[in-house]
């Protein structure tokens, strides 16, 4: 068994005290969903050690403002804004052709946006939109990237779980919920796993070009994510404390994109691939006595994982070459 990865950092650090005395200078970054939560953080962070870095973003004026604000607190002028619906194939594809005619390399690929327990809705190709926006879309850009990120290497990909992972395997026999009724929960746990299980099978399939993927779980943050969630919601999962505020170990987005930042940059890490990631330290099996925190086997599953890629390729309809 591969040694397990640590770092001086933990569940309290920061993005920026991640890449303190990290030198990003002329590497390239693309962080989806980077117009809200711990997305702008981890572009603020990445940005402040120097990478030109792209929020690629639904809303773009919203990316407008972020970029403005990550360009002036980090310095940084080479912060700019694509448009990115990852729910909508044929936006992935525009926006990847768009990257690779410029001919850059690309260095870093944060897989960061996501949607959580949202009603049932379904994609025009009639897939269920969470497994939809944070799986199959990522699988798709990473894939249409490949031969950057392979232009860029030693490159990383990382991709964000979720502690949410453990609520449900891969359902291949009904993925997208046409038979089975509709849960939320266990869409989105579903989805989740889908993230970690591609991080394991594209270390696999690349670390020996260069390209190392890991799948990171950022931690319980207050963002845009809980969208969903009414306050009811919230108390029956044990997430607010009696006062409505966010129960003790839930994190900043600054303290929720550090585990991101240091996947994408800590020397530690290099050539590492296929680990799932959690307070900046490799994380470990789940445990009955850690609630929030450790993963479940299914996530370590390298025959789910190829059978994922297999079926993944089959629904977006084109080979993803790694």
């Amino acid at each position: 068994m591969a040694e397990r990865v640590t770092s001086r950092f933990g569940h309290g650090s920061t993005a920026m005290e991640v890449v303190a005395g990290i030198d990003l200078d002329g590497k390239n970054a693309i962080v989806t969903g980077a117009a809200s939560g711990i997305g702008v953080e981890t572009a603020r962070a990445l940005a402040a050690a120097g990478a030109r870095v792209i929020l690629a973003v639904r809303d773009r004026a919203k990316g407008e403002a972020v970029a403005r604000d990550v360009q002036a607190s980090t310095r940084n002028p080479a912060v700019r804004v694509e448009e990115l619906d990852l729910a909508d194939v044929e936006s992935v594809r525009r926006f990847a052709d768009r990257f690779r005619a410029t001919g850059a390399p690309l260095h870093i690929l944060v897989n960061n946006a996501g949607i959580m327990a949202c009603p049932l809705a379904r994609t025009r190709d009639g897939w269920e939109l969470q497994f939809a926006t944070n799986h199959l879309g990522h699988f798709l850009l990473a894939g249409r990237l490949a031969p950057a990120l392979e232009a860029g290497a030693p490159s990383r990909v990382v991709a964000l779980s979720s502690v949410g992972h453990r609520l449900s395997a891969i359902h291949f026999d009904d993925v997208h919920f046409e038979r089975r009724p509709y849960d939320r929960w266990l869409a989105y746990g579903q989805s989740k796993t889908a993230n970690a299980l591609f991080a394991l099978e594209l270390a696999r399939r690349a670390t020996a070009a260069g390209i190392t993927a890991n799948a990171v779980h950022p931690g319980g943050i207050m963002t845009g994510l809980q969208q969903h969630l009414s306050r009811e919601d919230m108390n029956a999962l044990g997430w607010l404390d009696a006062d409505g505020k966010p129960r003790r170990g839930f994190k900043t987005t600054a303290q929720g994109a550090a585990t991101s930042v240091w996947a994408a940059t800590a020397p530690e890490l290099a050539g590492k691939g296929g680990r799932y990631l959690e307070d900046c330290q490799e994380g470990e099996p789940v445990r009955p006595d850690v609630p929030f925190a450790g993963y479940h086997p299914h996530v370590r599953d390298a025959e789910a994982a190829k059978r994922l890629w297999t079926v993944s390729e089959e629904m977006i309809g084109e080979a993803v070459a790694f």
